[in-house]
């Protein structure tokens, strides 16, 4: 690993898969395409400071009709010190035809485990035939199904305190949705500390 001061453009693509980054990184060493999963995280941008590279590989893939072969840097860490828009012109350098790297990282789907999904509503209904909630007690509502559902997709850090740092290591699929459903629930994502913090009303 190595540690090198540097600058990461950060740029948005809508995907089938909903909203993912791709980064480049500018170096004194040469430059390199970022895709870590954290990435997702952030909003389109120049954000300079330390990188912590652990990995320096060449990676290829194909879009439409064209082989892309691309040096990546695999980010081990990084301490952010400044952020500044991107230009039309470094928007243009980082490709729209990215490939998402979800599709990428496997063909075959993910399995249904790591996907929160709502419960259906036949679970909640009040069916006396199909209901075995105890007499006198109350009903299952909505906000306690949101909770149970939101538990589940935060795994360890539920139930959430003021400021959230989310497991970069999970499915990338989950990120997304974690990051999606910090939004929702009023968290704002402060690039600099890296993490989520719940904004005041």
């Amino acid at each position: 690993m190595i540690t090198i001061p540097g600058q990461l453009a950060i740029k948005t693509i809508h995907g089938r898969n909903g909203d993912f980054n791709v980064g480049r990184l500018a170096t004194s060493i040469g430059e390199f395409v970022v895709k870590n999963a954290e990435l997702d995280q952030y909003t389109e941008g120049k954000y300079e400071g330390d990188f912590v590279i652990a990995e320096i590989r060449p990676s290829t893939y194909s879009a439409n009709g064209r082989m892309v072969i691309e040096i990546r840097a695999l980010l081990g860490g990084m301490t952010l010190s400044n952020i500044d828009a991107l230009s039309r012109d470094e928007a243009r350098q980082l490709s729209p035809q990215e490939v998402d790297p979800i599709d990428e990282e496997t063909q075959a789907p993910a399995p249904d485990s790591t996907k929160v999904t709502p419960k259906s509503k036949s679970r909640s209904s009040r069916d006396p035939l199909v209901d075995t909630t105890p007499f006198g007690s109350e009903p299952v509502t909505a906000a306690s199904e949101a909770s149970a559902d939101d538990a589940m997709l935060f795994g360890a850090l539920w139930p959430l305190g003021d400021v959230v740092k989310l497991d970069a290591t999970v499915d990338r699929r989950v990120l997304r949705q974690q990051r999606d459903r910090l939004g929702v629930l009023g968290y704002e994502f402060a690039p600099l500390s890296q993490d989520w913090h719940l904004a005041q009303a």
